[in-house]
């Protein structure tokens, strides 16, 4: 019995530091990451060329690939989320696409499954500045 009180002790002791969307029921991709001006730039050009990320708010890979732009720029892509209970779920659309994978990007009317890092989607969307 003592042991599991002190057990409960340490654990009601413990600071609530875990920081998880799925926990504070936000449902939406929570990036931590800071970007540069380069990656800022770079997600513009890529919203402003039609490109779009289809995305779901509980998905790893979908958070390793916002981390690569940053938190800044990541507000700057056109986003879908495709999960149901996502914070503005555009299900129907991800359906109507085929989206079958969490990343997806959309470029020049081709759909890219998997994460893909920042130079790939320079090079499959043509952008041309440097991205250092």
């Amino acid at each position: 019995m003592k042991q599991f009180l002190i057990s409960l002790f340490i654990v009601l002791a413990l600071p609530k530091t875990v920081n998880s969307s799925h926990l504070s029921n936000q449902k939406e991709l929570m990036l931590t990451s800071e970007s540069t001006k380069e990656s800022i730039m770079f997600a513009k050009y890529l919203k402003d060329n039609g490109v779009v990320k289809y995305s779901a708010y509980w998905c790893p890979n979908c958070l390793d690939q916002g981390e690569l732009f940053g938190k800044q720029a990541y507000k700057e892509l056109n986003v879908v989320e495709c999960a149901r209970d996502g914070k503005n779920s555009q299900t129907q659309l991800c359906i109507d696409k085929n989206i079958q994978g969490f990343p997806s990007w959309e470029i020049n009317g081709k759909i890219i499954i998997g994460v893909q890092t920042l130079k790939e989607l320079s090079n499959l969307s043509g952008y041309k500045k440097s991205l250092n």
